[in-house]
């Protein structure tokens, strides 16, 4: 049988602290991220910002924590850098935490395009439609239009070694 939850007191710190915690233990999460979760579920700012304070100060609210998270989840979904960046900062990182979160992972870019259209397409494009499909398969990911013919490139010259 489920639990019936009471309705929390939406100018209540400890409130929304505890419904800011169930919501970090199910993943990571930015302070801005958070912070709109508590408001839509009725949580006053006061009492939102106070929640925020005590998680930091606990250490289970971190931005670069969620950063490194974001990174290296989005990079191992086969996205690019310029994805990743717009959605940490459109959750609130700053760009100096978004750069080190990305020096961190020490990725070839132009490699993990090229592996983002080996796995997408399977072989090398034909024709000079299929290739500007390619690149804008690339570019809705996130990879800048320079990565993007590089790897495309490097993947064509490597098919024709073959």
């Amino acid at each position: 049988m489920p639990r019936s939850r009471s309705k929390a007191d939406p100018a209540d710190p400890e409130a929304a602290l505890e419904a800011g915690l169930r919501l970090l233990v199910r993943r990571e999460h930015s302070a801005l991220e958070l912070a709109r979760k508590l408001a839509e579920r009725g949580f006053e700012r006061d009492a939102v910002d106070t929640a925020l304070e005590r998680a930091r100060e606990l250490d289970y609210l971190s931005d670069s924590r969620y950063a490194d998270f974001i990174a290296r989840h989005r990079t191992e979904q086969g996205y690019g850098e310029q994805r990743i960046r717009a959605e940490l900062a459109h959750n609130g990182i700053g760009s100096d935490t978004v750069n080190a979160a990305l020096d961190a992972l020490e990725v070839d870019w132009t490699d993990q395009a090229r592996g983002q259209l080996e796995r997408h397409f399977r072989h090398p494009p034909d024709t000079r439609e299929d290739e500007a499909r390619y690149l804008r398969h690339l570019a809705g990911r996130g990879f800048p239009g320079g990565v993007a013919h590089q790897a495309l490139a490097a993947w064509k010259e490597s098919s024709s070694m073959d």
